[in-house]
């Protein structure tokens, strides 16, 4: 990259490839990141608001994990369909559409007056998060060479712990002072700048193949199957609706495993699939995704129940939850900005993705000690620790599908694996809500018992609205999920060793120098070293 080439992409002669100035890059990125930041910064606002949120629409456990999964469902299931919009159309356009989207969805979920109009608002704000997380990835992989891209990475990586850090404490700050459904407005005026910084900066021709159509109906079946299987695992084991072995869950896990099978058939069909099964097939990207997936699991489940953990089991307010999950947040920081920065000076990615995935396998080991009890400067060390590993794998694991797949594919691959780490993100809220919820009950069933209260009568139940038992009662239930948190980050651990296992057998190739798969002297001379 030359400082002195001012000139902007779409101006190079045909054949020949421009790379863009370090400052046009740093341009175009500060509308790009501030999209990123609008969207991320919804879902962690609602992760330290949700306790309130769920309490004051006198909704359930239950409920509160699907706040979570719909939105994940819904950014799961549109980040392929973007990815290969973003192969087809322009991804200037594309990118604001998301915007928009994204904007809609949070008004809605601001007005909302109960729990199903609110799920129905996260569906719509998800697929404008799954528009964001696959364009951005994608525009950055269309104007930057992947040697150079752990640079900008970071500043990606940076603004992702950014909006993880100010989010929850904004959150909680909000839900305290001027109420929970401000947590959603706040997000349209950022999301109106970001519209304005991107429509004075980003400049990008599109690329388009000839006879390319979206496979509707993969996508279609993808997301019944995934949905079909997050009912499942949603409502299992739950005394008011069936057990784990019954009738009930083996029409659901046949129909779910019978509809993600016809998608691989009419994927294996299709002219233009959806998920591209000879991208998906490709070893670096197969693994990148096994690992993708785990991280989801880990990492969305980890921070929508640590906020769950400091209010309901701590009794902290909303404000003080997003405070005390600022060290992961910082850790995460350093991971992603430090290892951008480190992976564009020696050109070496591999070390720091199997350095964070053991990192992030022992921060959950340690968090599965904990209870009702364990001191918060603890706490505190185990989830910076977990933050440090999540940052260092993230974007990295991205960076290294990229470097193996043509400029042409690249929003199709990007999106895949941005789609399997929130695919992951769903399975691990909806699992790791149900695994908890029934350990709650379990566990709040025995204290119950101990002062005289039968557990099967109202007030008893599900609801989270503490505010509304008596004190007694209050106790045993923050008791109970401070001792049943720790089982779901032990579940998180076993998945984290499947990271661990997938990330070892990465291909460690080279970063290439140049935007597109084509050679240069560069890659040749860096391959020699």
């Amino acid at each position: 990259m030359t400082e002195t080439d001012n000139k902007p992409r779409h101006a190079a002669p045909p054949g020949e490839e421009v790379l863009m100035t370090h400052r046009e890059i740093l341009e175009v990125l500060a509308g790009l990141l501030a999209a990123l930041f609008t969207a991320l910064l919804s879902s962690t606002i609602v992760s330290t608001a949700l306790p309130t949120i769920i309490g004051d629409l006198n909704g359930s456990q239950t409920q509160f994990a699907w706040v979570i999964t719909t939105a994940l469902l819904a950014t799961a299931a549109s980040t392929p369909i973007w990815g290969k919009l973003s192969d087809l159309y322009n991804k200037k356009v594309l990118v604001q559409s998301a915007i928009v989207i994204f904007v809609i969805g949070s008004i809605i979920a601001g007005f909302a007056p109960n729990v199903p109009v609110l799920l129905g608002a996260r569906v719509i704000q998800g697929i404008g998060m799954g528009g964001l997380t696959a364009l951005v990835v994608a525009i950055i992989g269309s104007i930057i060479p992947p040697r150079d891209r752990g640079r900008y990475s970071g500043y990606m990586g940076g603004v992702m712990a950014v909006s993880m850090a100010g989010g929850p404490v904004l959150g909680g700050v909000i839900a305290d002072g001027l109420g929970w459904r401000w947590c959603f407005f706040v997000c349209v005026p950022l999301a109106v700048i970001a519209l304005v910084l991107l429509q004075k900066t980003l400049h990008i021709e599109t690329d388009r193949k000839e006879g390319v159509t979206i496979d509707w109906l993969g996508a279609t079946l993808l997301t019944a199957g995934v949905s079909v299987l997050l009912i499942w695992v949603s409502f299992a084991g739950k005394a008011t609706y069936y057990d784990w072995i019954s009738a009930e869950s083996a029409a659901l896990v046949g129909i779910g495993v019978l509809l993600l099978i016809a998608t691989v058939f009419v994927e294996s069909k299709a002219t233009s699939p959806i998920i591209p099964l000879k991208i998906v097939t490709e070893r670096t990207t197969a693994l990148a995704i096994i690992s993708s997936v785990a991280v989801g699991v880990g990492l969305f489940g980890a921070t929508t129940f640590l906020g769950q953990y400091f209010q309901t089991a701590r009794g902290h307010t909303p404000t003080e939850a997003g405070l005390l999950t600022i060290p992961m947040v910082f850790g995460m920081l350093v991971g992603t900005v430090g290892s951008g920065q480190l992976i564009t000076k020696f050109g070496k990615w591999k070390g720091f993705v199997v350095a964070g995935s053991i990192l992030q396998l022992i921060g959950f080991l340690l968090l599965s000690t904990i209870d009702h009890e364990t001191h918060m400067w603890l706490i505190g060390l185990m989830i910076a620790l977990l933050g440090l590993g999540t940052g260092m794998l993230m974007q990295n694991v991205v960076l290294a599908v990229q470097n193996t797949v043509s400029v042409h594919n690249i929003g199709a691959a990007s999106s895949v694996v941005a789609f399997f780490r929130t695919f992951g993100g769903a399975i691990g809220v909806s699992v790791l809500g149900s695994v908890l919820a029934t350990r709650v009950t379990d566990l709040t069933a025995e204290g119950f018992a101990k002062l005289g209260i039968d557990s099967h009568t109202p007030g008893g139940g599900g609801n989270l609205n503490l505010k509304a038992l008596p004190a007694p009662v209050q106790d045993v239930i923050r008791m109970a999920y401070g001792d049943a948190t720790g089982r779901i980050f032990l579940i998180a651990a076993a998945v984290a060793v499947v990271t661990v296992i997938a990330v070892i057998f990465l291909p460690n190739k080279p970063l290439r120098t140049t935007i597109d798969l084509k050679p240069s002297v560069a890659d040749v001379e860096y391959e020699k070293v």
